[in-house]
């Protein structure tokens, strides 16, 4: 979503913010009263991606607000997290946030953002489950869902058909069996499927699929589930899936996948929807007609169901020490709305309510990613998720696990070590 998510102050993932740099008076700002200034942090993906929405957004603010100067800075995920822990020390705090779905509560339980009121907002009645679970504690809201990230297998017609493949795989079986065929056509340099290692989203897919779990709750206690039997099958099998047909660095995570399925080196991605668009991109096609030459279509799981796939996505929060706090909720507004989401679902992006989403698996353009959706799990809602993400317990075990350092068994169970130490620490 992290499209990506990562910790910080215990989380951080996909991140926009909108900072308040106007009045001192911090009763005027959150009023919306004479604060001229907001600054926007977004991740890279909507400078790259959506400009236009965001150039939309503004526009419509400015229009009711003449004279208010909006800024925006743009930074990679690796770098958002400290950058914004580091600013909420002071005094000089964003105003609008752009977080992943599962970095939501651990900033919400340490109070780091302002109480918002859903009735202000779009569609907020038909918030995405996955979403509107990520913007509630304690029974009150913390932030605004943006868009969802669901996740498709897309692969290259052209190398399938080279292996005699001509059409989708309907179960998993069909899907390895058309994998096997396009490695030994393709050889050893080749990956089938590029999976990168470090990628939990897809790895946790496995587990959720075989029936385990990341954690499990048990009287409001939180407890490492990833050396069950049922985690522990999901594990097996996504290691079988990394040395099978994963011929790439097993160090890596997901962060550049993309630009290396533009590059042409594999076949298959397992994927937020638009990674397939991006990697066909002008900058990133090395292939030559990439975008005429891919396919999308729902990823079939080992237990013979759809697999679960993580319904991740961002949510946009205002920061507690924000001094233009209406402010912010009106851009909020106008970024997340019912015209912001028809252009996010433009852009190959799930809307973040369900009557958005509805007529959605009836277009053929939009089918795939909509129907995967239905499908989904969710992180461990725990008061110290956050540090386990930040602390990437996850990706540490499974780069173990994909390189052979350690068993599959011996890495779970330290997963589950780690995740007990810090799951209930608020």
């Amino acid at each position: 979503m992290k499209r990506k998510l990562i910790a910080a102050i215990g989380v951080a993932g996909m991140l926009v913010s909108i900072a308040a740099c106007g009045s001192d008076d911090k009763k005027d700002g959150a009023e919306g009263g004479d604060a001229k200034q907001l600054t926007v942090w977004l991740t890279v993906d909507a400078q790259k991606n959506w400009p236009d929405l965001v150039k939309a957004a503004d526009d419509a603010i400015v229009a009711k607000h003449p004279g208010l100067k909006i800024n925006h800075e743009y930074y990679g995920w690796p770098d958002k997290n400290a950058k914004l822990d580091a600013v909420l020390a002071t005094d000089k705090a964003p105003d609008v946030v752009e977080m992943g779905n599962t970095e939501m509560l651990a900033y919400s339980v340490k109070g780091a953002f302002a109480e918002i009121d859903p009735s202000k907002f779009d569609n907020s009645s038909a918030w995405l489950d996955g979403l509107k679970a990520s913007v509630t504690y304690d029974g009150k809201t913390y932030g605004v869902p943006y868009y969802a990230g669901g996740r498709t297998a897309t692969w290259r017609k052209d190398v399938a058909a080279e292996a005699g493949v001509t059409a989708v795989p309907k179960t998993y079986t069909e899907l390895t069996a058309d994998l096997d065929k396009i490695q030994e056509k393709k050889g050893d340099k080749f990956s089938a499927w590029y999976q990168p290692t470090r990628d939990w989203y897809v790895a946790m897919s496995y587990v959720y699929d075989a029936g385990g779990s990341i954690a499990k709750e048990d009287g409001g206690t939180f407890k490492g589930n990833l050396s069950s039997p049922e985690s522990l099958k999901g594990l097996n099998e996504y290691k079988n899936i990394l040395d099978k047909y994963m011929h790439g660095d097993k160090t890596k995570d997901e962060a550049d996948r993309p630009i290396v399925y533009g590059q042409g080196k594999s076949g298959l991605v397992f994927s937020p929807a638009w990674e397939g668009a991006s990697a066909a991109l002008p900058e990133n096609d090395k292939v030559g007609k990439l975008a005429d030459k891919i396919e999308s279509f729902v990823m079939p799981g080992p237990s013979g169901k759809a697999m679960p796939v993580f319904l991740g996505g961002s949510d946009l929060a205002v920061p507690v020490k924000s001094k233009a706090q209406a402010l912010a909720a009106e851009w909020i507004n106008a970024f997340t709305g019912t015209q912001g989401q028809k252009g996010l679902i433009a852009k190959q992006n799930l809307p973040n309510n369900k009557t958005a989403l509805a007529p959605l698996k009836s277009d053929p353009k939009t089918a795939v990613a909509a129907t995967a959706a239905e499908s989904s799990w969710f992180v461990p809602m725990a008061p110290g998720w956050g540090q386990v993400e930040k602390a990437k317990v996850l990706q540490d075990m499974l780069q173990a696990i994909g390189t052979g350092k350690k068993s599959v068994e011996q890495a779970a169970k330290d997963a589950d070590t780690a995740i007990d130490k810090v799951i209930n620490t608020k």
